[in-house]
């Protein structure tokens, strides 16, 4: 059974299509020059300057090809109303309507692609248009938009330690937790050279969020596995350079608690990797990050030189070498 986008996108299409069919007459002309006609207009007030809205819009080409829509996305965007910029900000149009108007919106796209005719795609010809079909969803003050956010990022913090403490529980995990947060256990010890900052590493790992997804490994039979589809990947040990911000602070910190061949489970917290805004669509903010670790090699890297203090190591005996004294030529 095909997934219900794949039957959204036709009906997408054909919304566009029936759309821009009213749009022949009552166009309007924006300073900027866009051209615009509000489809449905609703009761109450329109959004004004420093404003936040929450849109959705459909972007289409002259012959009605959908470039792109939220409604697909399933994420609707926000923006801050601002005096307008150019033409395709929109900024002349939305303080036009309230919530739960729409609109229809004309960007000429001579106006985008002036001075740089070179990065204009054949889909957008000279005289053409730039559609959006746009719906507003919601209006709010800036101190709203920022306390709802505020209340959110809270509610998906909580969440994240309950599902965290969920995770551990059931999967009966006996782990030890560092000061900042970061829980880890030893699968295999080793007693081989410990890493110090600035070492390169070798490393292989499998990384999954908590309900068991796995968005990124080193390892081909992992990956594999898990469905996974890396273009190109090399499955090897990935190199790092620990303690240097070059990977998460999970990793920066937990890698320096192993030994060479040795074989661990990080769990990190968000606040230890990728926070609020996670990463693409494969790690949701504020998400608990799992990872498979396998310290392969340990090279030691340069080290910042030992400051001497004049005060001799006791282990060790020192040497002291004559150097021959030259004679003075006269």
């Amino acid at each position: 059974m095909k997934h219900p986008i794949y039957f959204l996108l036709p009906l997408l299409t054909l919304f566009a299509v029936s759309v821009q069919a009213q749009q022949a007459t009552d166009l309007k002309r924006t300073d900027h020059g866009a051209l615009y006609k509000i489809l449905t207009s609703n009761p109450g007030e329109k959004a004004k300057q420093n404003d936040v809205i929450t849109f959705n819009f459909i972007q289409t080409t002259d012959k009605d090809s959908v470039l792109y829509s939220t409604y697909k996305t399933g994420k609707p965007v926000q923006a801050q109303i601002q005096p307008s910029q150019n033409v395709g900000d929109l900024m002349e149009v939305f303080p036009l309507l309230a919530a739960k108007d729409s609109a229809l919106v004309k960007v000429p796209t001579d106006s985008i692609f002036k001075g740089h005719e070179e990065a204009r795609p054949p889909f957008f010809p000279k005289g053409s248009f730039l559609t959006f079909i746009l719906k507003i969803e919601k209006v709010q003050s800036l101190n709203d938009a920022i306390a709802e956010k505020k209340a959110e990022a809270q509610k998906l913090k909580d969440n994240e330690s309950a599902a965290a403490a969920s995770y551990l529980a059931t999967n009966k995990i006996n782990a030890t937790t560092t000061a900042s947060g970061l829980k880890y256990v030893i699968k295999q010890p080793s007693v081989k050279h410990k890493p110090v900052a600035g070492d390169t590493l070798l490393v292989n790992y499998t990384g999954r969020i908590l309900n068991g997804k796995v968005f990124d490994s080193s390892i081909e039979a992992d990956a594999k596995s898990a469905g996974l589809t890396q273009p190109g990947r090399k499955y090897e040990p990935i190199s790092v350079v620990v303690g240097q911000g070059q990977v998460i602070p999970g990793w920066d910190e937990g890698l320096l608690l192993l030994n060479e061949g040795s074989k661990a489970v990080f769990i990190i917290p968000s606040t230890l990797a990728y926070g609020e805004k996670g990463a693409g669509q494969d790690i949701p903010p504020y998400s608990t990050l799992i990872f498979d670790i396998e310290l392969v090699k340990v090279k030691p890297g340069k080290q910042a030189p030992v400051k001497k203090t004049g005060v001799m190591n006791p282990a060790k005996k020192r040497v002291y070498k004559k150097t021959p004294v030259s004679k003075k030529k006269n």
